[in-house]
C-alpha cells in the first residue's frame, strides 16, 4: 500500500566524499541513525555541493511504524554525455547497478566535480 511509503520526517547528514568519490562513511552514519532511532526509512535525497565540496544526504522516514535496518550503496556509473540528448547509456548503467543489489527501497544520483555520475541506493537489510 502506498500509504506505508508516505512520510514527513527528515534527518540531514553532511560530509565529504570518500577519496574514490563515493559517499564513504556517510553511508554508515545514515544507516546508524535509522537503526539507533528505530525509524522506518522511506527515501533519500542526495546533493553534491560543489562549491563547498560537501555531500548532503537527507533521509525521509516515519517513526510511527516499526523500524528496520537499511544500507546505502554507492555505485560509480562513469562519465556520461548529457548533451547528447539521449540517456540510454545512463539508464543502462543504472539498471546494471540495480541488478547487483537486492531489496532496493529507493535511489538517487549525484555528479562529481569530474563529471562522473554516482548512484546511491538505499536497500532494506544488512
Amino acid at each position: 500500500m502506498i500509504t506505508t511509503q508516505v512520510h514527513d520526517k527528515f534527518k540531514v547528514f553532511v560530509g565529504q566524499l570518500a577519496p574514490d568519490q563515493t559517499i564513504g562513511k556517510l553511508a554508515e552514519e545514515v544507516a546508524g541513525f535509522a537503526k539507533s532511532a528505530g525509524v522506518a526509512a522511506k527515501s533519500i535525497g542526495v546533493e553534491y555541493l560543489e562549491s563547498h565540496r560537501r555531500l548532503l544526504i537527507t533521509l525521509g522516514y516515519r517513526d510511527d511504524t516499526p523500524g528496520y535496518s537499511i544500507q546505502l550503496h554507492s555505485v560509480k556509473l562513469g562519465k556520461i554525455d548529457t548533451q547528447a540528448g539521449s540517456f540510454e547509456r545512463l539508464e543502462k548503467a543504472m539498471g546494471e547497478a540495480a541488478g547487483k543489489l537486492e531489496n532496493i527501497i529507493c535511489h538517487e544520483l549525484y555528479l562529481t566535480e569530474g563529471d562522473e555520475f554516482v548512484m546511491v541506493f538505499m536497500t532494506h537489510g544488512e
